[in-house]
């Protein structure tokens, strides 16, 4: 897809996000660009408008399961927008880039609070057994996993050229270590539907990456 037509489909998404929120619309329109921009620098590779999108999508086929469908869109639109894969703190700071931006907004406090929270839980992809809208935003987060293996190859390359700066020796070691921690979850999704659908497709395209990363 076109970046200008991605940016285009985004921003009537942004646009209906803050809809409810009676967000004024100049500054709704002047918080979306730096958004776009952080999530187009050229060192992402996977973390981009794509993957927002994508995420996006997910939220929507699963919002049944929501309790609170507008946080989880906003936690969507803010989780990745401090990515570096140098650093360890990109929740954080991508929390308090959400915390300050949506407060300039007016968005209420109740609903920050819980976007926060919700973009920490990106960091470990753990989820509470009843806190469904972590669940959701985990598992859109994660759809790419269950994609065909086109589609998951291209992912899987993606995140090594966010990694370039790594010896391939210590990224295959820390890539397995990563992958492998998929494995040994009970699940890798939460909600029912993906754990019916997407599940087994995540598990073998894992277990196909690191084969592949083994093999050289």
């Amino acid at each position: 897809m076109p970046t200008e037509n991605l940016t285009h489909i985004l921003f009537s998404n942004w646009q209906h996000t803050l809809q409810p929120f009676g967000v004024d619309q100049v500054a709704a329109d002047k918080a979306f660009y730096p958004l776009i921009a952080a999530y187009s620098t050229p060192d992402r590779y996977y973390h981009t408008l794509k993957h927002i999108d994508r995420i996006l999508s997910t939220i929507e086929i699963l919002q049944g399961y929501t309790n609170n469908l507008a946080a989880v869109q906003l936690a969507a639109w803010f989780h990745d927008v401090v990515y570096d894969s140098q650093s360890q703190d990109n929740e954080e700071r991508s929390a308090d880039y959400a915390s300050e931006l949506l407060s300039n907004l007016g968005i209420p406090e109740t609903i920050i609070t819980t976007v926060t929270r919700l973009i920490l839980n990106t960091k470990d992809h753990q989820a509470a057994v009843n806190d469904y809208d972590s669940q959701v935003l985990l598992d859109a987060d994660l759809g790419i996993l269950a994609t065909d293996s086109v589609q998951y190859r291209e992912y899987s390359y993606a995140i090594r050229q966010e990694y370039a700066w790594v010896a391939e020796e210590d990224y295959i070691r820390g890539r397995q270590q990563v992958l492998e921690g998929f494995l040994r979850r009970s699940h890798i999704y939460f909600t029912p539907l993906m754990l019916e659908f997407a599940e087994p497709s995540a598990r073998g395209n894992i277990q196909g990456e690191i084969q592949s990363l083994l093999s050289g």
